[in-house]
């Protein structure tokens, strides 16, 4: 089993660290770790965010578990060598399309919730994003207009295609789950978002068992925090995949706490190959200063060796470990607590 470690940037490097600490500790046999360079790191010592031996170095691999990269000292590189093209080339080169984002409230933790404690534990949803197309992925530029204003402008696009294989992956998760979808895009002003609604509504034949409802974005974003419990899987776009992925964080208390795995159609011997990051940043204020969350790191790695290893008893026991340690009051500065990264490692570890 090869595993592609690609730490990256700012605090990429100290979660990554606790995350390899629990998969070495469960002693997996076969496993081997291959560690490479991504981001602002890549950038100063390759001259690329995602140079070719880090590319090569995941292809090679059955998984990659990834860190973080972003970094201020690079906002002023071309758009190409910012570190967030590492991430966004691996999810283009390696057909990475579908972002599974669980949020879930662990128990005890209602109270850090932004919304009430009664609220914030009906949530237990999964998000559902297309990753290869939208906004991010479409042409964009600058421009000057005809009375001599700058303008930048970016192009939204989906092909048919591209919207029934999410399509597809969504309704899949949700037959695993509590039987419902509920597709969110903007349908009312977007010629994008109508295609993406006939779309999903076509696909949705192939799975009576589901139950599919549609909602704006605008609204979706309002029912997350007045009743998240109405959700179960929630499939959408890259734009709005990613403003509501991280709200979701903030409803269950920490986007520390949120793991997630970007994966397409490629199958090694062990399962489908994916890339399992958390869903933060690279934090560049708190950088080196060892108090940043690693759970949700842990956690992607649990999320990894499910996926792309089928190992489901190893998952368990490192989700169970998380939410035994927070359940006994294990909080980082990030949920009013006072432990650091490697002391909350280490009571993951003492739970394993």
């Amino acid at each position: 089993m090869k595993v592609a470690i690609f730490p990256g940037d700012g605090i990429g490097v100290e979660v990554i660290a606790q995350a390899v600490r629990v998969l070495e500790a469960l002693g997996l046999p076969g496993l081997t770790l291959f560690e490479g360079d991504v981001g602002a790191a890549a950038w100063r010592r390759h001259g690329h965010p995602l140079p070719p031996e880090t590319l090569g170095m995941a292809r090679a691999c059955d998984a990659i578990l990834f860190g973080a990269v972003g970094d201020p000292a690079c906002d002023g590189l071309v758009r190409h060598l910012r570190p967030e093209q590492a991430v966004l080339g691996l999810r283009a080169e390696l057909g990475l399309f579908a972002n599974l984002r669980p949020a879930k409230t662990f128990a005890g933790l209602e109270d850090m919730s932004a919304l009430r404690p009664e609220i914030a534990s009906q949530i237990d949803l999964l998000i559902v994003r297309e990753l290869n197309g939208d906004v991010y992925f479409g042409e964009k530029g600058m421009r000057t207009t005809d009375n001599g204003e700058r303008e930048g402008w970016d192009m939204m696009s989906y092909a048919e295609s591209e919207v029934r294989r999410i399509a597809h992956t969504a309704f899949r998760a949700a037959q695993g789950r509590k039987g419902r979808l509920t597709s969110v895009d903007k349908a009312n002003v977007l010629e994008t978002s109508q295609l993406w609604r006939d779309v999903v509504t076509e696909v949705s034949a192939d799975y009576p068992d589901v139950a599919l409802d549609h909602l704006y974005v605008d609204n979706a974003a309002m029912q997350m925090v007045r009743a998240p419990g109405q959700f179960d899987v929630v499939v959408t776009g890259n734009l709005f995949g990613d403003i509501l992925s991280d709200q979701a964080s903030m409803c269950v208390g920490s986007i520390g706490l949120l793991a997630s795995a970007s994966m397409g159609e490629r199958t090694t011997e062990f399962g489908t190959f994916g890339l399992y990051e958390p869903i933060h940043g690279s934090a560049p204020d708190i950088a080196g200063q060892g108090i940043a969350n690693p759970l949700a790191t842990i956690l992607s790695a649990a999320m990894m060796l499910r996926h792309s290893f089928g190992r489901e008893d190893d998952a368990a026991r490192i989700e169970a470990a998380v939410a035994r340690a927070l359940g006994e009051g294990i909080r980082g500065a990030d949920l009013g607590g006072d432990l650091g990264t490697a002391a909350i490692g280490d009571a993951v570890l003492e739970r394993l």
